[in-house]
């Protein structure tokens, strides 16, 4: 209900009622046989322009027929009533809607076949003035579509870049957690080389000493081959700690690409035995979850992307699930297709599929 109230209420949407309001008043003027008709045209407009979007959610075919039955509705009630003249600001609103959906030479042949359509009603019915009013309509549908245009161009280049933005941020986790790991393994490399082996040193040096009847009874012998004996153990504990890390923290680079998105939300659930040590196999999975969302937030109109990584046989296991419908026949475009390649890539495989509920589920099993 709330997603609903929020989509009426879209600063296109109120300005839409606000004309649609004004041309009802504009209808008292319509001669008396033709009143019904035209509020019953009018209404009918007013239903297609906000069945639009469920009509588009549904298959975007059906969407198309809702824009072009608006354009036959706006015509015919400008036919009904051509010395009225209101009718025409109805085609402004159809031109901000059909830019929001259409190719932009798909929507400039539009407006110029309705503008042609337009002038021959108003000639047709003697209209004093059908070239005037014709052009200054277009003008104002020029307008609107132009607004239209860099406002849909605005918010795409915003996408994008909140896209890139969490592409950066997730890669940037990644890299740095990815140094911190090799680091680690380079202090215990150096610990295990280099004071592994003096202490080893000391001790055999010790173990002689400590034979020398000279020095034989001495307590300080016996304590210092006691300590550098724990010493040892020590040592070899804090290496065999920094050796088993837990691998790179693939959640908080998987937190940090869906963060900056509005939607869908990431719900992440990584299983305990699941460690990974190679950056590019981290890298993939990264890639895919991206995919996976952009696709959902595209494609499903999902609001949540489940993802869980499993261990299974030597190879890890990414399931992605959304709660959105998937619309129409399952095809794989650019964005699954560069999914699967990616897999493939590392000789894992890739399997897509419908679930019960209708949404898109992946699957990417990919050796370790």
């Amino acid at each position: 209900m709330h997603a609903t109230l929020s989509a009426l209420f879209r600063p296109l949407n109120l300005a839409a009622m606000c004309t649609l309001f004004a041309v009802a008043l504009s209808l008292r003027w319509l001669p008396t046989e033709n009143a019904g008709l035209g509020w019953a045209l009018l209404a009918a407009f007013t239903l297609a322009f906000f069945f639009h979007d469920a009509a588009s959610a549904r298959h975007r075919t059906l969407g198309h027929a809702v824009l072009i039955v608006q354009s036959v509705l706006a015509l015919s009630l400008i036919a009904l009533s051509p010395k009225v003249g209101t009718a025409q600001v109805l085609l402004v609103i159809w031109a901000v809607a059909i830019t929001l959906a259409w190719p932009m030479q798909v929507v400039l042949a539009a407006l110029v076949l309705a503008d042609v359509t337009v002038y021959l009603i108003l000639r047709t019915h003697g209209h004093p003035a059908a070239l005037v009013v014709t052009l200054l309509y277009a003008g104002f549908q020029g307008f609107a579509m132009l607004c239209a245009h860099y406002a849909l161009t605005a918010e795409r280049a915003r996408d994008a870049l909140a896209r890139v933005n969490a592409d950066l941020l997730a890669t940037r986790a990644l890299l740095a957690d990815s140094a911190r790991d090799a680091e680690r393994l380079r202090v215990a490399r150096e610990l295990h080389d280099v004071a592994g082996h003096k202490l080893t040193a000391m001790s055999l040096n010790l173990h002689v000493l400590a034979a020398d009847p000279a020095f034989a009874a001495r307590t300080e012998v016996a304590i210092a081959q006691r300590m550098a004996r724990e010493l040892l153990g020590d040592l070899r504990n804090v290496v065999h700690a920094l050796r088993d890390a837990p691998g790179l923290d693939l959640a908080t680079a998987l937190h940090a690409l869906a963060a900056p998105l509005p939607r869908p939300r990431l719900a992440l659930d990584i299983d305990d035995r699941v460690r990974i040590d190679d950056p590019a196999l981290a890298e993939t999975v990264l890639r895919l979850v991206q995919e996976a969302l952009t696709n959902s937030a595209r494609h499903g109109d999902a609001t949540q992307v489940q993802v869980a990584l499993r261990d299974a046989a030597g190879a890890l296991v990414v399931a992605i699930e959304d709660d959105g419908r998937l619309r129409g026949t399952l095809r794989e475009g650019n964005g699954l297709s560069g999914m699967r390649e990616r897999v493939e890539e590392r000789g894992g495989q890739l399997h897509l599929a419908r679930s019960e509920r209708g949404a898109l589920r992946i699957e990417a099993v990919l050796p370790r």
